[in-house]
């Protein structure tokens, strides 16, 4: 039986804490540029002066942060802002969005088709050289081939060189190839898979951004609609 709201044991919450305050100027350091991702933060005992804050409240703060993955402390170093930051908080929100396998899917498009668009302008001589690399040891791949498709995913989002993007793409690429190994060997093509792999290739070794767009949105077209199929299937065999 459900509780009611007044049975429930919780503590009231104040509306504005001072840990809460210090995280704002913590954050407030990064945007403004003062203080960039992977800069490590002034001592503890130069924050407590700076804040006018007790040290319970400064390691409140700076635990909080942790949590959510923007700092990261290390025994006898310090503390440092990561230097990817949004990823964490990004991989949270993809997690309690599991079920939504096609906003998810809709999410990967959404992404890649502008980091490829950028890639192709970006792009250097030894990410391509990756790339086809990445291609070969695809092709001569047997058996499960996901973390060779990953990582060149992964390759192009990198070399569109922004680290926003950067620790948005990994999240999104566990979560999607989560998903896509329980997809059935039978209806995955490894052959048509590495042949649209080259098209994307081609057209970023032209340095072409609308043909880079257009060849992506074909190979993510096809796996999103693939992963969807697996899924209504596995649903009428389940009845």
């Amino acid at each position: 039986m459900q509780k009611a709201a007044g049975q429930l044991d919780v503590k009231s919450v104040k509306r504005d804490t001072l840990s809460s305050k210090v995280i704002d100027q913590i954050i407030h350091l990064l945007v403004s540029g003062q203080l960039k991702p992977g800069d490590k933060l002034p001592t503890e005992m130069d924050l407590q002066d700076m804040f006018q804050v007790s040290r319970p409240v400064l390691r409140e703060a700076i635990s909080s942060l942790e949590t959510i993955g923007v700092v990261r402390r290390k025994t006898r170093e310090g503390t440092f802002f990561t230097n990817k930051i949004w990823s964490k908080p990004y991989e949270i929100m993809l997690s309690l969005s599991s079920g939504n396998i096609r906003a998810i899917a809709e999410t990967r498009m959404s992404q890649e088709l502008g980091l490829v668009s950028l890639a192709a302008e970006k792009i250097s001589d030894n990410d391509l050289h990756q790339l086809w690399e990445n291609i070969g040891l695809m092709e001569r791949q047997e058996g499960d081939y996901r973390e060779f498709d990953k990582d060149f995913h992964r390759i192009i989002a990198y070399s569109a060189s922004n680290s926003i993007t950067e620790g948005i793409i990994d999240p999104l690429l566990n979560m999607f190839d989560d998903m896509f190994a329980g997809i059935p060997t039978e209806n995955k093509d490894k052959r048509f898979t590495i042949e649209q792999h080259k098209q994307i290739y081609y057209a970023l070794e032209k340095r072409d951004p609308i043909e880079a767009h257009l060849c992506m949105y074909r190979h993510l077209d096809h796996a999103r609609n693939r992963l969807l199929e697996s899924v209504q299937d596995e649903k009428n065999r389940k009845g």
